[in-house]
């Protein structure tokens, strides 16, 4: 057993003042005397500041002149920071009782791993929130064994994406990478840093002792499908390599093709779009990134591939993730795609 790493604890709030209540106390109970919080406020128009000074007297509180979305907060409170182990957690992600010892133990246990999460759970931590995001071939990324009892054995393990709710990064890691993509402003940060993390060979794990109980709501507002699918097309461009990426040319295009109807029938046709064009005018800043980025890889593009998954097994994407001829087609293509990249 190696010893304790300081800990950095930073929570982006805007408009956040019932989930500081919750969590914050459960949090400050548990923090050593070499620990740190610090909470960055996006500007909220609620009481989320003076929750943070009244709960946590002894937090830093970041106030930010506007909203910069969770990837840019997130970022300015890792930058004021200086324990040896960031945690991002999220402001109504309560941990639970010896949260704060077990987020240390793959560092204690020298795992090895770079980066990695707590176990996530909802409904008053009965049920698994998520343990570790997939990665569907497309860019498609959700919640892990989403509705799974919490209760049932979960081993450490090494997962495709860590998530942001519960996240937790060695300093110097997070200092290689530069953070998270701040054009993000919200969803699939996390997967951007997981993936660039495994084109280096790095690891990324989860710890299931480590426990917050997230007040999670999935929703499917305009707004936040805008989000994940303008996300999804710059996750994919920035991290998948070459070979991958010429090889999965059609099933994107397929995937683009057949989520258009889907968006318009569930009432974000517009934001679908919208993504689109987004997407195409960040084409140029994209394509600057991706070449630094990939610059950086060390492992094949079939070892990245390993991450990737065919398999649409959320209960979020409904009778089209269970339609077994789509499932079986899936499959055959990305048996195809790996043999092709020479993985056996």
């Amino acid at each position: 057993m190696g010893r304790n790493p300081s800990l950095s604890v930073v929570i982006v709030a805007f408009n956040s003042h019932e989930a500081l209540s919750r969590t914050l106390p459960a949090l400050v109970a548990q923090l050593n005397d070499g620990d740190e919080l610090i909470v960055v406020d996006n500007a909220s128009s609620d009481d989320s500041a003076a929750t943070a000074r009244a709960l946590a007297p002894r937090c830093r509180v970041l106030a930010q002149s506007s909203n910069l979305g969770f990837a840019a907060g997130a970022n300015a409170g890792a930058a004021a920071a200086e324990g040896e182990l960031l945690l991002f957690l999220n402001p109504d992600a309560m941990p639970l009782a010896g949260f704060c010892d077990a987020i240390r133990l793959p560092w204690r246990d020298d795992r090895g791993w770079d980066a990695w999460m707590g176990l996530v759970t909802q409904a008053d931590g009965s049920r698994i929130n998520t343990a570790g995001n997939p990665v569907h071939f497309t860019g498609l990324v959700w919640a892990g064994r989403i509705g799974e009892p919490a209760a049932a054995p979960i081993e450490a393990q090494e997962v495709p994406v860590a998530s942001g709710a519960c996240l937790a990064v060695r300093r110097e890691a997070w200092l290689d990478q530069g953070g998270f993509p701040e054009q993000f402003f919200l969803y699939h940060e996390d997967a951007d840093l997981s993936m660039r993390l495994h084109l280096q060979g790095r690891r990324v794990g989860l710890e299931p002792s480590a426990r917050v109980d997230h007040d999670y709501d999935f929703g499917r507002s305009a707004r936040k499908m805008l989000w994940l699918e303008r996300n999804r097309f710059a996750l994919v461009a920035r991290t998948y390599p070459a070979p991958l990426l010429l090889l999965l040319a059609p099933a994107l295009l397929a995937t683009e093709l057949a989520m258009l109807p889907i968006a318009v029938a569930s009432g974000w046709g517009g934001q679908k779009l919208r993504a689109w064009l987004e997407g195409l005018r960040w084409l140029p800043r994209l394509l600057r990134e991706r070449r630094q980025v990939q610059r950086r890889r060390t492992v094949s593009a079939a070892e990245f591939a390993t991450w990737l998954t065919p398999e649409l097994d959320s209960p979020y994407f409904g009778r089209v993730g269970r339609w077994r001829p789509l499932r079986w087609a899936l499959r055959a293509y990305w048996r195809a795609v790996t043999v092709l990249l020479g993985r056996r």
